[in-house]
C-alpha cells in the first residue's frame, strides 16, 4: 500500500519537480495550489506527510499550526520549505507544528533522503512490535483512501477464532508465535501492492485487488489449518479440544484456534464513508464464522451485508436437572439474572443460548450419552453446554462434548460466574 504525501505549492514549476522527485511505487503524491483544496485532501486522503510552501501568501508558521489543528487526530509529518534562510524563520515554523524546514533551493538528492527518512520513521512509529504490522490506526488511514479510488478493490477481515482460550492454555509467548507465523504467512501471497495490516492482536485486514482476493482467502483458510495443529500439545490433537482449566476442580473445553474471513469489494457497492464500510465488514465476517472451522464469505450481488444478521440477543438457557429442588433454584435464580430460563422439551426446540445439564452419576451415565446426541445436531451447534455432574472425571465429561465441567456440589456463584463467561464469549 503506498504512502501519500501532499504538496501544498503555487508554484507550478517547483511542485511538479518535487513531484517527480517524490513520486515513487511506495509513495503516491498529490499537489494543490491552496488551503482551501488541500482540506479536502487531508479530509479524504490522510496523508502521511505535508509539505508546505511559503508560496502560498502565508506565513508558514501560522499555515503550520492551522494544518496541526486540523489533523490533531491523525498527526501526519509537516515539512516547511521557504526560500528564506532567516533562523526566525525556521524557528517559527518548528515551533508552530513543522516536524523539520528545508531551505530552498534544495539539493535534490538530500531532499529524497529526508522526505523518505521522515515516511519510514511514521510507518515504523505505526507497526505492531511483535508483527511488524501497521497497527490500528494506519490500517483505518488505509481503508478510508480507498474510498476515493475507481479501481476494483477488496478488502478482507480475517480473524483467528478461539485465541483468547489458546493464549489462556498455552501462554502468551506461544500465542504470539502463533500470530507471527500466521502474519509471515499472509505476507507470502502479497505483492507490493496490496496492504496488510491489524486491528488487534487478532484480527488483520487485507487490502487487494478485487479479482484475487477470494483465491487468497481460499489459501489462507487451507494453510492456516494445515499448521495449527503444530500449535496444540499431543495430548491435546489426540482429544480433539484444548482442555482449559477453571479452576482446581472444573475444566473447560474449548475448540481449537481456526480463521475466519470476510471479504467486500466496490463491484456492487459504493461505499459513501470508512464506517459503513467497515460495518459492511463486521456484518459479512459473522455471516462467514463457524463455531469449529475455518471457513471465509465474499460478498455476492445478493448478499449486501446490510440487514443481513439477525442481531436478536439468544438470552434463553435450558436446565436438565432431574433434582426439582435444583432445578426450581436455577430456574429462580437465572430468571433474576436476567435470563429466559425454560425446561429442556425435545432438539427441535428453537437452541438456546446454554444448555445446564446434570450428567448423571457413576452407574447411569444418561447425561453423557444425552450429550453426545446433542452435539450431532447442527441446530445446537453454536449452544453453550455447561455440565454438572457427580462423575470426577472432566476428560470423560468434556470428550461427551460439553463445553464446561463443573463437579457436584458446587458453590452457585461459581455456575453464575461461568454462564456469564461462556456467553460473553
Amino acid at each position: 500500500m503506498q504512502t501519500v504525501t501532499l504538496i501544498i505549492d503555487k508554484r507550478h514549476e517547483i511542485s511538479t519537480k518535487y513531484r517527480k522527485l517524490l513520486k515513487s511505487k511506495t509513495n503516491s503524491v498529490i499537489v494543490t495550489k491552496n488551503l482551501l483544496s488541500a482540506l479536502k485532501i487531508i479530509q479524504d486522503k490522510e496523508p502521511d506527510l505535508i509539505l508546505i510552501s511559503d508560496s502560498i501568501d502565508s506565513n508558514p508558521g501560522d499555515f503550520c499550526r492551522k494544518i496541526r489543528a486540523l489533523t490533531y487526530n491523525m498527526r501526519p509529518v509537516i515539512i516547511a520549505t521557504s526560500k528564506s534562510a532567516e533562523l526566525s524563520d525556521k524557528l517559527d515554523a518548528l515551533e508552530n507544528g513543522a516536524d523539520d524546514f528545508i531551505p530552498e533551493p534544495v539539493n535534490q538528492e538530500e531532499f529524497v533522503m529526508r522526505i523518505k527518512a521522515h515516511l519510514r520513521r511514521e510507518f515504523e512509529s505505526n507497526m505492531n512490535t511483535k508483527t511488524y504490522l501497521p497497527s490500528k490506526n494506519y490500517t483505518l488511514r488505509a481503508l478510508k483512501r480507498i474510498l476515493c479510488e475507481n479501481n476494483l478493490w477488496a478488502v478482507m477481515y480475517i480473524s483467528i477464532e478461539n485465541f483468547d482460550n489458546y493464549k489462556e492454555t498455552y501462554t502468551a509467548l506461544a500465542a504470539d508465535k502463533l500470530i507471527q507465523t500466521y502474519s509471515a504467512i499472509m505476507n507470502s501471497v502479497l505483492d507490493e501492492t496490496d496492504y496488510l495490516g491489524m486491528i488487534s492482536d487478532r484480527e488483520f485486514i487485507i487490502i487487494t485487488d478485487g479479482l484475487k482476493a477470494e483465491k487468497i482467502a481460499n489459501f489462507l483458510t487451507f494453510a492456516f489449518d494445515s499448521v495449527a495443529p503444530k500449535f496444540y500439545s499431543a495430548q491435546d490433537n489426540k482429544r480433539g479440544f484444548m482442555l482449559m482449566q477453571g479452576d482446581e476442580t472444573a475444566g473447560r473445553r474449548s475448540n481449537f484456534v481456526h480463521t475466519t474471513i470476510g471479504i467486500i469489494t466496490n463491484e456492487f457497492i459504493q461505499y459513501k464513508n470508512s464506517n459503513q464500510l467497515f460495518n459492511a465488514l463486521i456484518q459479512i465476517h459473522k455471516m462467514a464464522e463457524l463455531p469449529a472451522k475455518s471457513n471465509y464469505l465474499t460478498e455476492r450481488p445478493r448478499i449486501t451485508a446490510e440487514n443481513a444478521v439477525d442481531n436478536e440477543i439468544n438470552n434463553k438457557i435450558f436446565i436438565i436437572e432431574e433434582d426439582e429442588p435444583t432445578r426450581l433454584l436455577l430456574t429462580t435464580i437465572f430468571n433474576l439474572q436476567g435470563y429466559d430460563v425454560k425446561p429442556f422439551t425435545n432438539p427441535t426446540d428453537k437452541a438456546p443460548a446454554l444448555i445446564i445439564l446434570d450428567a448423571g452419576d457413576n452407574e447411569t451415565f444418561k447425561g453423557l450419552e444425552f450429550c453426545r446426541n446433542l452435539r450431532k445436531n447442527p441446530n445446537y451447534d453454536r449452544t453453550k453446554l455447561i455440565v454438572t455432574s457427580s462423575i470426577h472425571d472432566k476428560e470423560l465429561v468434556l470428550q461427551s462434548g460439553a463445553d464446561l465441567y463443573i463437579p457436584k456440589p458446587y458453590e452457585i456463584s461459581v455456575l453464575i460466574k461461568w454462564v456469564q463467561k461462556l456467553l460473553n464469549d
